[in-house]
């Protein structure tokens, strides 16, 4: 199992590098479009949704995406900031009040539209994040994915080689405390090479902050995990689909990332509408 996780996820990260740096913008976003269109799939499957309703619902997440896409070149640019914004702002929400409330509580709703409207919640702002991060720089994008990449591998082997205290066992056994302490001790260590030997820390006095920023964007990406977990769990599944060898769906591999990108995002909208202010003022 181990063997066929690590094939696959090198193969996904050659293609992704392929595809952040070689991709002209629009092919990006096309690109984005499928990822929400199997990833609506495959959150239609943990609804529950079944025959014409899971159709509409495919349909209609992936005419989202593309129609935030065709708004952003359609509108002025300081509305596409509110748009997105707005967007990102229900992330923010659902990420910070309704996801821990929900699994505090135990939640399991039943309604089926619902469930669709919570996964639009966690789909549309990630897609939206991933083109957004990615034309300001593809690095900013890969940076910060790959500080949730780091915690996943680090939470992952700590948790197998120490793990004894279970995090949230109703609703995710195999994870540990040991897990994320594990965690948050190598992405302090990665942050740390990368500020320092690209000169960040020299640069920008941020090197307190920088350090609080990742432990908050490790606990993040555990409520995402923990999130898809739950409602995998209330789905009866083990896996949200078995498009990736070892690694289940797709949602199974992103589950952090929506829960994180969003709030990167949403900072570099604050400071895009920052800068537009003090452009008009003048």
């Amino acid at each position: 199992m181990l063997k066929q996780r690590v094939i696959t996820a090198s193969i996904l990260f050659v293609v992704l590098l392929a595809a952040v740096f070689a991709l002209p913008a629009a092919g990006w976003a096309a690109l984005i479009a499928v990822m929400i269109w199997q990833g609506a799939v495959e959150w239609a499957k943990l609804s529950k949704m079944e025959g014409r309703m899971a159709m509409l619902y495919c349909a209609a997440s992936l005419l989202l995406m593309l129609g935030i896409f065709w708004l952003d070149t359609a509108l002025s640019a300081e509305r596409v900031l509110w748009l997105h914004l707005f967007c990102y702002s229900i992330a923010v929400v659902l990420w910070v009040l309704v996801v821990p409330a929900w699994m505090i509580a135990g939640w399991k709703p039943q309604n089926r539209w619902f469930m669709g409207l919570i996964g639009w919640a966690v789909l549309l702002p990630t897609g939206l994040a991933m083109v957004d991060l990615r034309d300001v720089s593809p690095w900013l994008l890969l940076g910060t994915m790959s500080v949730v990449w780091v915690a996943d591998i680090s939470a992952y082997f700590a948790g197998k080689r120490f793990g004894k205290n279970k995090l949230a066992p109703s609703i995710s056994p195999g994870k540990t405390w040991e897990g994320v302490f594990g965690a948050l001790l190598v992405v302090t260590i990665y942050v740390l090479v990368v500020g320092f030997s690209n000169g960040l820390f020299k640069i920008y006095p941020v090197f307190p902050g920088i350090i609080i920023a990742a432990w908050w964007w490790v606990g993040l990406a555990v409520i995402g995990d923990l999130f898809e977990s739950a409602v995998k769990r209330q789905a009866g599944v083990k896996d949200s689909g078995a498009l990736l060898p070892g690694h289940g769906g797709l949602l199974d591999r992103i589950d952090a990332l929506t829960s994180t990108l969003p709030f990167a995002a949403i900072a570099l909208v604050f400071e895009q509408l920052s800068h537009l202010t003090v452009a008009v003022s003048y």
